[in-house]
């Protein structure tokens, strides 16, 4: 996943909310949180994607997919890791994961 500075919503999925309403709320709710889970990442790191400053305190580790259960259905969102741990989003609460088969 590329980190992206833009936060704006894409216009495909602007298309898609005129033309199927409340129905595109999950995918609405999936990109608001990842993009809130990413910003947070790089605050906790006092530095963005591929950024090398003094005032760097880690480094980025990719995702991981966690399914939550939700008002609007159940969304698979993409958890930013650290390297050294220590990192847990605060937009999900930390164990409450739907098990997967």
């Amino acid at each position: 996943m590329t980190y992206q500075n833009d936060f704006t919503v894409p216009a495909e999925l602007m298309e898609q909310v005129q033309e199927h309403g409340l129905d595109v709320q999950p995918e609405l709710m999936r990109i608001v949180i990842n993009a809130a889970m990413q910003a947070e990442r790089a605050e906790h790191l006092n530095a963005g994607p591929c950024q090398h400053t003094p005032e760097r305190c880690g480094y980025a580790n990719g995702f991981k997919s966690k399914t939550m259960r939700t008002r609007v259905g159940e969304i698979t969102f993409a958890v930013p890791q650290v390297r050294e741990g220590g990192f847990y989003p605060r937009a999900l609460e930390k164990g409450c994961g739907v098990n997967e088969p």
